[in-house]
């Protein structure tokens, strides 16, 4: 893959087709060649004129123009990854069986590089037996059909089916591009992941909380679900938006978050504490607010909080097959990340040195994933990238 890396972007006749100009966007400011194949259908609803603006290229739209480039195979064979958003139920359907009636669907006959759909229909033809089917083929061919989110619809309908939101789509092409495919290989696992920072009420206004935004923890979900794991998000506090797909468990506290996570665990192949989950809690709540002046407490007595990940990984015949943990720690990093390890009891530990500009509220991480086996070490880089360290580790262990 060259310097900038040439994404075809397909763009199927739906009207979240709005959307993939934003996805273009996004794509060509962080330094991609984009070409753009819309289908017929897909230009009553965007004009080429929007897409030729935003790409810098002229759009390819019939198999007729420039015949003598044979456009329907040249463009399948350069393309360093296949982008199609959105993809409809016809799309899928004729992408799934092999049909080539256009360019687009020519180009992903053609296509030998990683092709990417992000879905996008009524919740009826979502859920329908041959939509099902469909994208369970194309996934048998190895691409990545990430799940839609669920939401509002055209019209006044709701539910799953809606377009995952731009920005997690692009994120998820550059992280496809970035490792030249993903695996399908969490297919068929169910996946927990807890991510955010819980809140300890001291009243019905202040608490004691962390600044964890809960970026990771979402990352590791987003790129469970990209390499086909059915994922749980137990969600603390989350400053940033989960991923589509998942089923999202919103919590607040670490007493709510060891009963969700216990709970949603039950049967589950993986789980993963990514949450900044407090050590204490106060050991009263006021149920008014306190007030300053007379009778203001001159201190706060703290109780400790269940350790989750220690209960997690000590439930014998009921415990997921690989229960992985994640450590912030400032000073003599390594040490004490070992002897979480050994404390913890759990498979892997994932372990941040943090402090300012590092590990909280930052789009990178860097991390050592310590197991009895041995260490690995992540230089920094992004949470996309890091996560997915983290599911090769656990893949080995499945």
């Amino acid at each position: 893959m060259g310097s900038r890396p040439h994404v075809v972007l397909g763009v199927a006749g739906g009207i979240a087709a709005y959307k993939a100009c934003e996805v273009l966007r996004s794509l060509t400011e962080s330094g991609h060649d984009v070409t753009v194949v819309p289908t017929g259908a897909a230009l009553h609803f965007v004009g080429a004129a929007t897409f030729a603006a935003l790409s810098g290229r002229p759009v390819a739209t019939d198999v007729w123009t420039g015949v003598h480039e044979v456009p329907h195979v040249r463009l399948g064979q350069s393309a360093d990854l296949v982008l199609v958003v959105p993809a409809t139920a016809d799309l899928l359907a004729k992408a799934a069986h092999g049909r080539a009636d256009d360019l687009l669907t020519s180009t992903l006959l053609t296509a030998r590089c990683p092709v990417l759909y992000a879905p996008a229909m009524h919740t009826e033809m979502w859920q329908h037996p041959a939509t099902v089917a469909n994208v369970a083929t194309l996934r048998s061919y190895g691409a990545v059909v990430i799940d839609p989110a669920s939401g509002r619809l055209t019209g006044a309908d709701t539910g799953p089916g809606r377009l995952p939101e731009p920005a997690e789509i692009a994120a998820l092409t550059r992280d496809v591009l970035a490792r030249g495919g993903l695996p399908a290989d969490l297919a068929g696992r169910r996946v927990v992941v807890s991510a955010g920072g819980t809140r300890e009420h001291l009243d019905p206004v202040r608490y004691l909380g962390n600044r964890s935004s809960g970026r990771q923890g979402v990352a590791l979900a987003r790129t469970a679900a990209a390499r086909g794991a059915e994922v749980t998000l137990v969600a603390a506090n989350l400053s940033v938006e989960p991923p589509a797909g998942a089923k999202v468990v919103l919590v607040l506290s670490a007493a709510e978050l060891r009963e969700a996570v216990l709970a949603e665990s039950a049967g589950a192949d993986v789980v993963v504490m990514a949450a900044a989950v407090a050590d204490f809690r106060p050991a009263t709540r006021s149920e008014s607010k306190i007030k300053k002046g007379e009778g203001e407490p001159t201190s706060v007595p703290l109780v400790r909080n269940p350790d989750v990940l220690v209960e997690l990984a000590s439930r014998g015949a009921d415990r997921a097959t690989v229960v992985v943990g994640f450590a912030a720690e400032t000073d003599d990093v390594l040490a004490h990340g070992r002897a979480k390890l050994a404390a913890k009891g759990c498979d892997l530990l994932v372990l941040n040195r943090v402090g300012d500009g590092v590990g909280f509220e930052v789009d990178h991480n860097a991390a050592t994933i310590l197991s009895t086996g041995g260490e690995v070490e992540v230089a920094d880089t992004s949470k996309d990238q890091l996560a997915h360290a983290v599911w090769d580790a656990v893949v080995t262990r499945l």
